[in-house]
């Protein structure tokens, strides 16, 4: 028999992952509240009780999906193209047995643009992954596992076919999602 606070937080997490579906599909302006708890089968007075605002909803969220890249790059750096062949490994085979995973990535990359957001924020999901796979690239550079050539413009490459393939089949559940090895071609040297 679950508890109180069980039953509320699976509730919870249920209004969130409704409000990433409208969220991905509509864009964060064009979905209204009432969108949200319509969608979840619950009153416009209910669904404040679990979140006080749209804009509090997506910052949960927003949140949530800066804490899976903190993740993925606190793997072992050791071994950069294994680094790299690992991050691509776990976020398409994650993303192959759930959606939100790429429907995360869609987020992420809306609301890097949405002002009501921080500008910290904003730049946090825009930069910080990208400047700090930078430095784990230069250093497969200097092992020779990494091809030449600008470390940010490589990160910028791997980063940006990640975030294509995960928005791609998040809007298309039915394509089949590529090989994280394919990606890490990108960076390989030859």
């Amino acid at each position: 028999m679950m508890t109180r606070n069980e039953k509320k937080e699976i509730r919870r997490n249920q209004i969130l992952m409704t409000a990433l579906d409208l969220f991905v599909q509509k864009g964060f302006a064009a979905t209204r509240i009432t969108d949200i708890a319509q969608a979840a089968g619950m009153s416009m007075g209910l669904m404040f009780h679990y979140f006080e605002s749209k804009e509090h909803l997506y910052e949960e969220l927003v949140q949530r999906g800066l804490s899976k890249p903190q993740s993925v790059m606190s793997a072992d750096q050791n071994d950069p193209l294994a680094f790299f062949e690992n991050a691509a490994e776990r976020i398409l085979d994650q993303a192959k047995r759930d959606l939100v995973v790429a429907k995360m990535f869609v987020l992420m990359s809306q609301a890097a643009n949405n002002d009501f957001l921080s500008e910290e924020t904003r730049n946090h999901i825009k930069r910080d992954n990208i400047h700090r796979s930078a430095e784990v690239i230069r250093a497969g550079q200097q092992a020779g596992t990494i091809r030449e050539g600008d470390s940010v413009a490589l990160s910028v490459t791997f980063w940006a076919a990640i975030q294509g393939i995960c928005q791609t089949v998040a809007m298309d559940s039915g394509l089949p999602i590529p090989d994280g090895r394919w990606i890490v071609d990108i960076l390989r040297k030859k």
